[in-house]
Formats: C-alpha cells, structure tokens, sequence
C-alpha cells in the first residue's frame, strides 16, 4: 500500500489559495451581479469552466479520461450544484459576505446528518450532537426571531447549504466510479447547457459588457482555483488539518465586506461561525 504523503506546510499553501479564491469569487460575483441575472452569470462561468477544462486534458494527455460514464450521476450531481450556486449567487446581494459565508458552513453538518440514510454510514451519538451543534449555530447567525424574521437572502443561503450537502454526497458515489478530470469536466458542460436553458428561458440572454467581461473571467477561474486548492490541500494532510484553515474564510470575507461594501464587523456572525465550526470539528475528530 503506498504511504500517504503528509505535507502541512504545502497543504496550507494551498488552502490560502483557496480562500483567496472563494474571496475574489464573491467579489466578482457582486460586481457582475448588478447587470447580468444568476442564470446568465452561470451560463457564462461554466463556459469558462470547459474551456479550461478541456485545454488542461488535452494538454496533460488525458482526454480519455473526459469519456461519458454514469450521466445519471453526473446529471444528478451538477442539477443539484446548479440549483445551490444560483441560490448563492441570489443570496449574495441580499445579506453581508460573512453571515452569507457563515451559512454555507453548515453544510458539512447536514451532510454528516444525512450520510447514514444516503451513504449507509452509521448514525453516531456524536453526528447528533454535532448537528444540534451546527443547527444551533445557524440560528445565532440567521436569528429568524429577529424583527422581520428571516431575510430571503438568509433563506436562500440556508437552501443553498442544504443543495450543497446534497451534491457532496452524490460527489462521493460518484468519486468512486469516475476520475476527477471527467467530474470537473461534466460539471461545467451540463451547467453550461443548465445556464443556457435558464437563461434563455424567455428568449433573452444578456451579453456581458466591455466593464463586466473582466469580472466574468475573474469569476471563472477563482471559482476553479478556490476548489482546485481545497482539493490538494485536502491530499496532503486530513481535513482535521485543512478544515480549520478553511474557516479563516469567514474573518477574512468578513474585512473585504467592511472594506469595500461597508459591511459592519456583526460579533454574533462570528460567535455563530464559532459554533457551527465547532460541530464540523466534532465531527471530524470523529472520525479521526
């Protein structure tokens, strides 16, 4: 059996890659998002995403490796990444980038929750305490009880989480079956074909414009370079050591937003992205 390679110096590389990523694909994501609908900003980052793709396979050699395998997987998996990366996209005018952030960290909890019905993995006293742990944490930083209750972009945030967990464990059967290559691949074509349906929907589709076409690219490719490092950093040490680093995401998108949108510093996001930090980490610890 070969050694598994232990690298946690370069895995944090990657991982401040990979923040730095998420950072500019939020960014991004705001500036296009006056002028061009979810749908369309989709449409056209996934057409980024195959070109990229593609070139990468062909020129490493490896275009056998894009070949159709298991579309029923496929399709399942990138209708549900589609559906939560438009519900992202909707939410991320509406609520400040670090209670939008906070929410998406949920996701890892309900994807533990719903593992043993979907995975046949065994339900664990510490899972449950975990997940009343992260629930608990998404109420600190949701606070429907608060005056008007809960915004719709708090909403979509909290359904964008669930659309994720769902994909990420579609992601794990299909991990199994097929290489990396022909997921990121098909991932991009069908979105790419999802974004054109939507889009077009009522017979227009919006061009992006001389001031947004920067932008778009930017969207493109941090997207791609946010989950391309999380992934090798995740390869050269345990999630029990990329995981915590993946969580200076929510500090960090916290000063872009008090920087550029005058965004208010909100201690409760914190203490709720706290919480909800803490119930992924039992979680792991778990299984470690």
């Amino acid at each position: 059996m070969a050694r598994t390679t232990y690298r946690p110096a370069a895995a944090a590389a990657w991982m401040l890659g990979s923040i730095a990523g998420f950072s500019a694909l939020a960014v991004s994501g705001r500036q296009i998002g006056t002028t061009l609908d979810t749908f369309e900003i989709m449409l056209y980052r996934s057409l980024i995403g195959v070109a990229v793709v593609a070139a990468a396979a062909v020129a490493t050699g490896r275009r056998g490796q894009l070949r159709a395998r298991d579309m029923r997987l496929h399709l399942l998996r990138n209708t549900l990444h589609f559906a939560g990366q438009n519900l992202w996209l909707y939410a991320l005018p509406l609520i400040p980038l670090a209670q939008l952030f906070a929410l998406e960290f949920s996701s890892p909890v309900m994807v533990a929750l719903a593992a043993p019905l979907v995975l046949h993995e065994r339900l664990t006293p510490t899972r449950l305490l975990s997940a009343a742990l992260g629930f608990a944490g998404v109420l600190v930083v949701a606070r429907p009880g608060a005056a008007g209750g809960l915004s719709a972009g708090a909403v979509a945030a909290l359904l964008c989480a669930v659309s994720f967990a769902a994909t990420a464990l579609v992601t794990k059967r299909l991990t199994e079956r097929a290489p990396v290559l022909a997921i990121l691949f098909w991932l991009a074509l069908i979105q790419s074909a999802l974004g054109l349906i939507t889009a077009g929907w009522d017979g227009v589709i919006a061009l992006p414009g001389p001031a947004n076409l920067p932008w778009l690219v930017l969207l493109g490719l941090s997207g791609l370079a946010a989950h391309l490092g999380l992934t090798k950093a995740l390869s050269l040490a345990p999630a029990s050591v990329v995981t915590p680093l993946d969580f200076l995401r929510l500090p960090l998108i916290a000063l872009v937003g008090m920087a550029f949108y005058d965004e208010p510093l909100d201690p409760l996001v914190f203490v709720g992205g706290a919480v909800i930090f803490a119930a992924n980490w039992m979680n792991i610890r778990a299984r470690t």
